[in-house]
Parts: structure tokens; C-alpha cells; sequence
């Protein structure tokens, strides 16, 4: 039966596996951001709740406590497509959120008994468990989501990631005012951990052949769309490393990927940093402009949904044309809006929020764009991809502050931040060309799961008396030897 007969139930369990991923995204997020807001509460009691322990950490310190998670985070993106390929994303997704929950649950004692370099370690500790996470979750997408419905079912889940920042900031003030104080940022972010596991351990499972819960018709959809024999779920696919990194496909998406993070880490790190000094806007101070990237971003990430979906159900536009349509809106013009607002001056402030937000929540969009390029490229290895890009990724806004620090030596000084903005646009535009140039959306051939047993039958290892043999004549001096 064609895929486009059977379109399998309206409503099934890959819509629950894709709120489940969006749910847990949601709640690692809240987890992982509540930082902020926890190390200004324990160091300057005053101004949350004055009832609760105050710390006198200066600001080399603070900085170690802030930085802290991702030294656990950037070492375990390349382990967490291993384990979910090994184990299954039902087990990684799941044990990676609880042992988040329990580290988050005893925050405030391990602070309490060891100051601020317990901290640090409880960070770094919920960075590794965290790294694993977003291996997995491609991973388990590629495992439900049937071809028509992946940039749909991919884009709805990956949401989580701007949910997650709003509530963030959202939650976590409220909390430390109350009377929970700071510590309660800790215990409901454990919390709501460990409601996410017992819902993804009822609900959860590593493909549709082992849901309890998803009916014959979603089974055969989901799996005749993949074009898969009955014991493909029995097989262990090996890895074709070889093949993956001489991909130019994977490495344009790969650059694509590095870039998303770079530009990212400016337009909510370094941006902020410019328009306190040269435009004397006080946006750490002000929440609502901590927050307005986000909430747009949020908001815009739907309209590319209802986009794209659009467009790939009405056979409008192909996936790929739909994927460097969106990512080429998602990263040139906020390489235009970059260098827009190195230009404009003090009294342009309102224009230069603008701006800022129409870039955040443009480039929302390269979630659909090249994000999900991974399940396109290889739904069997989608895991072990998002853990080599990760790893690539995250090493990103470790670098842009180094490079932000060499340039700009004085933060009042709007020339050198121009050159910040001409640097990050020059990456947006570069890489994006790259990308819709020599990326695809075609599965590639090395995601057969017999391709490795084909490279071996067309290119037969000699035998051990062939090899033998050869030595022999060889330290004779012969120069020909017919195998």
C-alpha cells in the first residue's frame, strides 16, 4: 500500500512519543537555566527571600558555578548517540532525566555542606547526564516518525527547546521570592523531572513494534513508510564511521550546525553585552528584555511549523527546497539585522529591540531548516549524527567569547563591535551557502543497514595465505605476484 493511502490514525503514540520529547526537552531546560536566577538569589539574599542562607562567592567563583555544566555537557554528546544506539533511547532518555532529577533534588544540601565547589561538581555532574539527552531524542524521532510527518512531528518536539528558556526565566523568580526561596528552584526542577520519567517509563518505548499502547494501523504506517523488513528492529546496524565524515552532505550540515550555535551564542550572550555599552540599555536588569528573544522565538518557531507543514502536505514545495528555503531566512537575515545594529545609535533603541527579536525569531526557523537534517540524512544512525555535531556545536560558544574578548578591548567602543557583527554575519552567510549548496535531504547511502557488508563484498579482504605468500616473494626480491 502506498504511503500516501495510508496515512495511519489522526492521533496515535508517535504524537505522545512527540510531546514526551518536547515535555522532557522542556524540563531538562528548566534544569539546566534556573542557574541564573538560583546564583543571584544565594549570593544576594535581599533582593528574593532573606530567609534562606546567603553565600559570599566573588565573581571568579560565580563564574566556575555558571559555567560548570557544560564541562560535563560538551564531553558526552559523541557517548549519548553510542548508548541510544546500544541501549535504546526508552533507557538513556529516561536514566538521563532521573539522574538529572536526583542531582537537582540535593542541590541545595550538597551546597549547604561544600559551598561552591560542590556546585560546580553537581553542575558538571548534570551536564554529562544532559549531554546524552539530545542524541536520543533524534535518535527515538527517527525511530517514530514516519517519512511524511518528520519535519512536523521533529519540529513540534524541538519547540521545547524556546519553551523551556521562557519558563526558565518565568518559574524560577517566582520561586526564589517565595516561600520556598532559592532552594525551591532546585526542588522543583528535580520535581518535574521526575514526574517527565514516570510518564516517559508508562508511555515510553524504543520503536512502535514494542508500544503496548499503538495500534496495528500506526504500526504499519509508521513502519511501511520506512520501507522496513519484520526483523529490521532485531538487527545491530554497525556504524559506517568512514563513510559519515568523507559525507559532503553530513559535513555541510555539520558547518550549518556550528554556525546556528555561534550565531546563537552573540545574538543572546554578546548582543545584550553591546547595546549596555554602546546604546547604555540595562538589559540584564530588566526582565522583560532578558526574556523577549525567547518569547519570540517561540512564537515564531509555530509559524514555521504551520509553514512547512503546509507546504510539504500540499506537495507545494520538496523537503529539501522547504529545509534551505527556511534556514536560508533563519540565517541571513539575521546576519543582515547584525551589522543593522552595529550602525544605529542611542536615541534608535526601540528600533534596535526590533531588531533584536525579529532576528531571534527568524532564526527559530533553522530548527526545521537544518536541525532535523539528521533523520534526512539517516534515520538508523540519527543518534550517532546529533552526538558528532553536538560535540562540534557546543564547542562554539566556548570559542565566540575568546574571540568577542580579542576584538572588543573596550565595550563602549562601537567599531569593534561592528567587527564582531560582520564576523557572525560573514559565518551566517558563508556556512548557510555551504549548506543549501552541497546539503540534502535525501537519505544518504550509508544509511542502509547492510552497507557495510556490501563496501566488504565488493573489496574482499585477501586471505591469510594469500598475505603470507606475498611476504615471502617480496623479501625475495620477486615483483609481481598473481593473487
Amino acid at each position: 500500500m502506498a504511503v500516501e493511502e495510508n496515512k495511519g490514525p489522526k492521533f496515535g503514540m508517535r504524537h505522545m512519543q512527540a510531546f514526551l520529547i518536547f515535555s522532557n526537552i522542556v524540563v531538562i531546560y528548566i534544569s539546566r537555566l534556573n542557574i541564573g536566577v538560583a546564583v543571584v538569589a544565594m549570593t544576594h539574599a535581599e533582593t528574593t527571600n532573606p530567609d534562606f542562607p546567603e553565600y559570599n562567592w566573588n565573581e571568579k567563583e560565580v563564574s566556575y558555578v555558571l559555567s560548570s555544566f557544560f564541562w560535563g555537557y560538551v564531553l558526552t554528546q559523541f557517548l549519548g548517540g553510542a548508548l541510544c544506539k546500544r541501549f535504546g533511547a526508552t533507557l538513556t532518555l529516561g536514566w538521563g532525566t532521573f539522574s538529572t532529577a536526583v542531582l537537582s533534588a540535593i542541590t541545595p544540601w550538597c551546597v549547604s555542606w561544600g559551598g561552591w565547589k560542590a556546585f560546580c561538581v553537581i553542575r558538571a555532574l548534570q551536564g554529562l547526564f544532559q549531554g546524552i539527552l539530545f542524541p536520543s531524542i533524534h535518535g527515538h524521532l527517527a525511530k517514530w516518525s514516519p517519512v511524511p510527518e518528520r519535519t512536523l512531528l521533529g519540529a513540534l518536539s524541538l519547540t521545547g527547546i524556546d519553551c523551556g528558556n521562557v519558563l526558565s526565566l518565568g518559574i524560577s523568580g517566582l520561586i526564589a521570592e517565595g516561600p520556598m526561596g532559592w532552594p525551591g528552584i532546585s526542588y522543583v526542577s528535580g520535581g518535574l523531572c521526575f514526574l517527565w520519567c514516570l510518564l516517559w517509563f508508562i508511555f515510553a518505548a524504543d520503536n512502535v513494534t514494542k508500544s503496548r499502547f499503538a495500534s496495528q494501523a500506526e504500526k504499519h504506517y509508521i513502519e511501511s513508510s520506512m520501507e522496513r523488513s519484520e526483523d529490521f528492529h532485531k538487527k545491530r546496524i554497525p556504524t559506517p564511521w568512514k563513510a559519515i565524515f568523507l559525507s559532503l552532505p553530513f559535513n555541510a550540515f555539520v558547518v550549518a550546525r556550528c554556525a546556528e550555535s555561534w550565531g546563537l551564542s552573540i545574538l543572546q550572550i554578546q548582543l545584550p553585552l553591546y547595546m549596555n555599552g554602546v546604546l547604555n540599555m540595562k538589559i540584564k536588569s530588566n526582565a522583560l528584555f532578558t526574556a523577549l528573544p525567547f518569547l519570540v522565538m517561540f512564537g515564531f518557531s509555530y509559524i514555521f511549523v504551520f509553514v512547512a507543514n503546509i507546504l510539504q502536505s500540499k506537495k507545494i514545495m520538496s523537503l529539501w527546497n522547504i529545509r534551505r528555503t527556511i534556514n536560508t531566512i533563519a540565517y541571513w537575515i539575521p546576519a543582515l539585522g547584525l551589522i543593522a545594529i552595529g550602525f544605529l545609535e542611542e536615541s534608535q533603541k526601540t528600533w534596535t529591540l526590533v531588531i533584536m527579536a525579529v532576528c531571534g525569531g527568524v532564526n527559530s526557523g533553522a530548527t526545521i531548516g537544518s536541525c532535523l537534517n539528521t533523520i534526512d540524512l539517516s534515520a538508523n544512525h540519527a543518534g550517532m549524527l546529533m552526538g558528532i555535531v553536538n560535540t562540534a556545536a557546543n564547542f562554539m560558544p566556548l570559542i565566540t567569547p575568546l574571540v568577542v574578548g580579542a576584538v572588543v578591548t573596550d565595550v563602549h567602543n562601537r567599531s569593534q563591535w561592528q567587527i564582531v557583527f560582520i564576523i557572525a554575519a560573514a559565518v551566517f552567510f558563508f556556512s548557510n551557502l555551504f549548506y543549501i549548496t552541497c546539503g540534502t535531504s535525501a537519505t544518504q547511502p550509508w544509511d542502509a543497514a547492510d552497507f557495510l557488508e556490501r563496501k566488504d563484498a565488493e573489496n574482499p579482504k585477501p586471505s591469510k595465505s594469500y598475505v603470507q605468500t606475498k611476504s615471502f616473494y617480496r623479501r625475495r626480491g620477486s615483483f609481481t605476484l598473481t593473487k
